[in-house]
């Protein structure tokens, strides 16, 4: 793991280089195939060590930081263009994917908090720096407040399990049961939940994702929603007893909240609005199937959690190639794209059915595990998930029969393709989440 870590610490230096920018790009997706081929030879015993380590969830957490990590720099090709500090753009990129290699593949519960926190702040930057417009600021506070204001009782409780239990490795603690501990379970789950984040608490997302840059927008999609799951997913071996006890309050806040969202999104008119809410809606199944704390639900949400932050990554750059067109992410301004860029309508296509779970995609397999789960936990649920999805097809539908369909707006005069670079980018986004399904057993933890 360390051989890793230090390759991204030695970047750091070619982001302060004349003309690195691609270079950057290009070591960060060569050290992802290192990385990939390195699983061949894993076993259990890899990569241990007493501060950090790796299982199959860290592994494909790490690999989906280092792919949208690599794509972040081709999405914003515009940074390059215009000369925006792009050098402090790359430090930036590099930092955050750093504190995210560290964060899942720290095996002490204290470390694993210190960088969960340290990725907040090249995330605010990225927003405030390379933002658009002024209320970035408001949306970058939010940002900070909610997931620092909800991760101050899980420093304490981290310092109790130090106290009571003399250890914080994830590897010790994990047949730990620690009993009725409910300001405990509390503590150590609401940080968690803020992240991912759960209904009522999801304010700071559709804020944070329409003021940042794409960049902003595929690292907060991609990743950062991931550090909730990831967390509680590590959690929940220590809290299993408060856990039965608690979890049916999430799980109906989750299910009935993400049928709300579902129709929040209906009424977006604003293209990153729409896809950030639609994120919500989809975090809310992954975390009621998780919480279920079945075998089904825990792949499942992993497998989710993979597809999720492709397939969203994905659609936020088509947002954003439609906007750089268009100065506007109106869906009022972006009508008949059809017309306008027809090259692109296949990749709108592509990635809003694999936003609704349509078959070949990830996100289906990973559904069909959260259901089961979910319908095994209680069958009353069945009838908000059969909302759910019935409503995530409604919008996917709706953003892709909207932007594609009706009359090109007239202040539009010329026609414009997508570029190689913008193909590249969204074929990279497209090809793991349909290829990964062949080899599931990876996204399913059946190792």
């Amino acid at each position: 793991m360390l051989k890793f870590i230090f390759v991204l610490v030695f970047m750091f230096f070619f982001s302060f280089l004349k003309n690195f920018y691609w270079m950057v790009q290009n070591l960060i997706f060569l050290l992802t195939f290192i990385f990939m081929i390195n699983l061949s030879s894993m076993n259990y015993f890899n990569y241990i060590s007493y501060y950090f380590g790796l299982d199959m969830i860290s592994y494909g957490l790490i690999l989906l930081s280092f792919w949208i990590c690599g794509l972040m720099l081709m999405a914003s090709e515009s940074v390059y263009l215009l000369n925006n500090h792009k050098s402090l753009f790359i430090f930036m990129i590099l930092f955050l994917l750093l504190m995210l290699v560290l964060t899942f593949s720290s095996m002490s519960m204290f470390m694993f908090y210190l960088f969960f926190e340290a990725s907040l702040i090249p995330t605010l930057f990225l927003i405030l720096g390379w933002g658009y417009q002024p209320e970035r600021l408001q949306a970058g506070i939010y940002l900070l407040f909610y997931t620092l204001l909800a991760s101050l009782p899980l420093l304490i409780g981290i310092f109790y399990i130090l106290n009571f239990m003399n250890t914080l490795s994830f590897t010790l603690l994990s047949n730990c049961f620690f009993m009725n501990m409910n300001l405990l379970y509390l503590s150590l789950v609401f940080a968690f939940l803020v992240k991912m984040p759960m209904f009522l608490v999801h304010l700071w997302l559709p804020k944070a994702h329409v003021e940042a840059p794409v960049s902003g927008s595929m690292i907060l999609a991609g990743i950062l929603l991931k550090l909730g799951g990831y967390g509680l997913l590590r959690m929940f071996s220590l809290l299993q007893i408060s856990g039965m006890k608690f979890n049916y309050w999430w799980i109906s806040i989750s299910l009935v909240g993400g049928v709300l969202i579902s129709l929040v999104c209906l009424r977006q008119t604003d293209l990153k609005a729409l896809i950030a809410y639609s994120s919500v809606a989809h975090m809310g199944i992954v975390l009621s199937g998780l919480l279920t704390m079945s075998y089904w639900g825990l792949t499942g949400s992993y497998a989710l959690m993979i597809a999720h932050g492709l397939c969203s990554s994905g659609l936020f750059c088509l947002a954003n190639i439609s906007y750089e067109r268009m100065g506007s992410r109106s869906l009022l301004i972006n009508k008949g794209l059809l017309n306008f860029m027809p090259s692109l309508s296949l990749w709108w296509f592509l990635l809003c059915s694999g936003n609704m779970a349509a078959p070949p995609s990830l996100n289906l397999l990973g559904e069909i595990s959260l259901l089961n789960s979910i319908v095994a936990w209680s069958w009353v649920s069945l009838i908000m998930l059969s909302l759910l999805s019935f409503f995530s097809a409604a919008y996917s539908l709706y953003l892709f029969a909207y932007s594609q369909h009706g009359k090109v707006y007239s202040g539009i005069y010329f026609f414009s393709g997508g570029s190689l670079r913008e193909f590249l980018l969204l074929m990279l986004h497209w090809l793991p989440l349909n290829l990964l399904i062949l080899k599931s057993s990876f996204c399913m933890l059946w190792i």
